[in-house]
């Protein structure tokens, strides 16, 4: 038995939260492809320190990790669905653009729409060809545009956060500041409101 199979035991083993932890912890510290499985199972383990390490692990082992992350996003539990979006997030592959574009748009769970949102305006586009590019930024753009106008403040709040990380695309500038202009005359949220001014600002800076 290798070590990180014996790491991967210690996981499945572990009877206590405590002891969870640790054990996901040493296995993430590993940095071994092999663990990637298991990583993303303890997202549903109801540990969010556990699910935290993982998260961080995974993260760590980068796009390596993004084809079983796809794979294996949790449809039944929201909470450890909002763990694999956080991380596809994190790691930025485009590969991920599909899955963070539906759930920015249409999951029920806050949670996942919110870092799907945030995830959209930083994936690595650059990793395209230019024709895809333009296409997945788009794609990307009218999803944030869309959601900017959400019921849900929070929503409302994770899509201005994207567009701002969007606006580092020249091309996008434009249409960006122009939605963020129209968020300052109509959102009634004074927190939305001052999140956009602080975007703005952010973008003159880095234009």
């Amino acid at each position: 038995m290798t070590n990180t199979q014996q790491l991967i035991r210690a996981v499945a083993e572990a009877d206590s939260p405590t002891q969870l932890l640790a054990a996901v912890q040493k296995l993430a510290a590993a940095k071994d492809e092999a663990a990637i499985a298991t990583l993303i199972a303890v997202f549903g383990y109801n540990n969010p320190a556990a699910a935290a390490a993982a998260v961080a692990g995974l993260i760590q082992l980068g796009e390596v990790a993004v084809p079983q992350l796809l794979a294996q996003i949790d449809d039944y539990n929201y909470g450890a669905r909002a763990y694999s979006i956080r991380t596809l997030a994190a790691i930025a592959d485009p590969r991920a653009l599909d899955v963070l574009l539906a759930s920015a748009a249409t999951d029920f769970a806050p949670s996942v729409r919110r870092a799907a949102a945030k995830g959209l305006g930083n994936l690595h586009f650059s990793k395209l060809d230019i024709i895809e590019r333009q296409k997945a930024q788009e794609k990307a753009l009218e999803t944030l545009m869309f959601i900017s106008q959400d019921a849900d403040w929070s929503i409302r709040y994770a899509a201005v956060v994207g567009l701002q990380a969007l606006a580092r695309i020249p091309e996008l500038q434009q249409p960006i500041q122009a939605k963020f202009t129209e968020i300052l005359a109509t959102d009634a949220e004074n927190t939305i409101r001052a999140r956009v001014r602080l975007a703005q600002k952010q973008v003159l800076v880095s234009s």
